[in-house]
């Protein structure tokens, strides 16, 4: 569901996900859809579209590029049993999940995981009130179908942004790791569609795993962070845009836990720094950590 900086607007970016939703699963009779060639083009060994920083390009920076940039949509992932995309949650999904962006409770065990992002649409809008409800297996690779541990639904912030917090799924026969999601923009069709992890080793064997649905993720202390921006097949109302530079940024000693925009300044360890990229802090995202959000100031 993300979306890259492509040089080409119909070509998919195997790195942001921001290819067209026109294939809802393997090739079929159909003929060969972007996803089996984009999928064809990786197993061969092509680059995927990166950053300065080796990271996978983002919706954002497609959106900082260009005023004036249509973004593709993100692809949605079927499960193989389902014939349309509104039903395209496979065997696992359950209706009715609480309202809530933290899937950890006391005794959880696994690898920690945050997973945030922004929701766009194909106009390069952010997408505030945007419906997201993720559900995956847990550290054993067994999906609560009593229960609704690891689901959890949340909507995105005025700035279209998301945080999720859970832990790395684990594995079950047939399948590579991946987090299962629905998003839905007010009055408008449900995506359906799964999260991947880079480097996987089940990745080149799994019948649905797709490269342009990669996340961006890093080790940060005994856990991980993922990143990943969905651009859903919608146009955005026009409104101030969230990762425009305030007036007058504001300043402070930066701290983990706050929401900073382009532009902010901070100060770290006797240093100073601007904001790159919107963000919510977390320890380990300090600014000479991470250059890709901060860059250090006389």
């Amino acid at each position: 569901m993300t979306s890259d900086t492509p040089a080409a607007p119909d070509a998919p970016d195997p790195a942001t996900g921001s290819g067209p939703a026109t294939e809802p699963g393997p090739a079929t009779g159909r003929g060969i859809s972007r996803k089996t060639l984009l999928r064809a083009a990786v197993a061969a060994g092509a680059a995927v579209p990166l950053l300065a920083t080796g990271s996978l390009a983002l919706a954002r920076d497609a959106v900082r590029s260009s005023t004036d940039r249509t973004l593709p949509p993100t692809p949605f992932c079927d499960d193989g049993d389902d014939p349309t995309p509104d039903q395209m949650e496979g065997p696992y999904f359950r209706p009715n999940s609480p309202l809530r962006t933290d899937l950890v409770t006391p005794g959880t065990v696994g690898t920690r995981l945050t997973v945030s992002g922004y929701v766009f649409g194909r106009n390069c809008v952010p997408l505030p009130g945007v419906l997201l409800d993720f559900w995956q297996a847990d550290n054993a690779g067994a999906y609560d179908m009593a229960g609704y541990a690891f689901r959890g639904h949340q909507f995105t912030d005025a700035s279209g942004g998301f945080t999720l917090r859970t832990i790395v799924p684990g594995l079950y026969p047939g399948r590579t790791r991946h987090i299962h999601v629905k998003a839905q923009a007010p009055g408008e069709p449900v995506l359906t569609t799964q999260l991947y992890f880079p480097g996987e080793p089940r990745n080149g064997t799994d019948a649905l795993f797709d490269p342009a649905l990669l996340m961006n993720v890093r080790d940060v202390g005994g856990g991980r962070t993922a990143t990943f921006d969905f651009v859903l097949n919608v146009d955005g109302a026009p409104g101030p845009d969230p990762t425009d530079p305030p007036t007058d940024p504001p300043s402070g000693t930066w701290a983990a836990g706050r929401p900073y925009a382009v532009g902010d300044r901070v100060t770290h360890g006797g240093r100073s720094y601007r904001c790159l990229q919107a963000h919510t802090s977390m320890a380990g995202w300090e600014p000479p950590n991470v250059p890709a959000l901060w860059r250090s100031e006389p």
